[in-house]
């Protein structure tokens, strides 16, 4: 059987072509990064790849504006985030309170003190 040629894509070839379009504005680079991002992304052979790449802020921006498959390759696999228990609610409802008290009082001190654009 005959092995399979190693992908010529690489995770730090495409993010360097996310800075260059980003800080010089060339399209041709951002053209090439989504092309080798969207063979990542489509292809099941290099999801692994492509959910690493995400780890970077400019290609997860990518991925949610235009190519949209990082939630889906997630889905798929089967791999969900953590769930995170809620705060109580009887401790959050008080602060709330609290809070809009004060800023009430606070409004309410600055109108006394600002003069009328009317008088």
């Amino acid at each position: 059987m005959a092995k399979t040629a190693p992908s010529r894509i690489s995770g730090q070839k495409i993010l360097g072509e996310l800075r260059l379009a980003a800080k010089k504005g060339d399209r041709a680079a951002l053209t090439l990064a989504l092309d080798q991002m969207r063979t990542l992304a489509h292809s099941p052979k290099y999801w692994e790849k492509y959910l690493t790449l995400l780890r970077n802020p400019l290609a997860r921006l990518v991925d949610m504006l235009l190519i949209k498959q990082g939630e889906r390759i997630a889905h798929q696999k089967g791999w969900k985030l953590p769930k995170t228990a809620p705060p109580p609610e009887t401790s959050r409802k008080p602060a709330k309170a609290a809070k809009a008290r004060a800023r009430a009082r606070a409004a309410a001190a600055a109108a006394a003190l600002q003069i009328s654009l009317f008088e």
